[in-house]
């Protein structure tokens, strides 16, 4: 599975808006400083996530964003959904939707195995949680896993 620089963008400026939820907006500009975005990139970004619901936008001295609704509300499932689509796909086309032949046959319900965890724990994931780095056991359980900070 590949996470999008997008997705990771919008993940990391959603966690930027967690973590300050409580202090207002924040402008574009400090969000992509704080978290080494390139400014033009998040605020397409940001107007994805805005349209989608996540976050709420006030332009002005004042203005910036915030979340509109609290951290611990939106899973980061959410924010890859709004900016990337599904977050699982083959070619494009989410897996119930595919169908094959012969040996490859049983393809199709690895497909659906790997959506349903991938779902199972990105939707079991506040920003609230990650934010502070207080993630739910299953997931920590899955990071202390031999070889899970190895790369094959």
């Amino acid at each position: 599975m590949r996470i999008s620089a997008r997705a990771d963008y919008a993940v990391r400026a959603a966690l930027q808006l967690a973590a300050s939820q409580d202090d207002g907006s924040l402008k574009a500009e400090v969000i992509a400083e704080a978290q080494d975005i390139p400014h033009k990139f998040l605020e397409s970004i940001l107007n994805d996530m805005r349209r989608g619901g996540l976050v709420l936008s006030r332009r002005g001295g004042n203005g910036g964003y915030r979340l509109a609704q609290p951290a611990d509300s939106i899973s980061i499932a959410d924010v890859i959904r709004v900016v990337d689509g599904p977050l699982v796909s083959v070619r494009g086309v989410r897996p119930p939707d595919l169908s094959y032949t012969g040996p490859a046959r049983s393809l199709l319900p690895l497909w659906i195995a790997l959506r349903s965890n991938v779902r199972e724990i990105l939707e079991g994931v506040t920003l609230a949680d990650v934010a502070s780095a207080d993630l739910p056991a299953g997931v920590s359980a899955l990071t202390e896993a031999p070889g899970a900070w190895t790369n094959p």
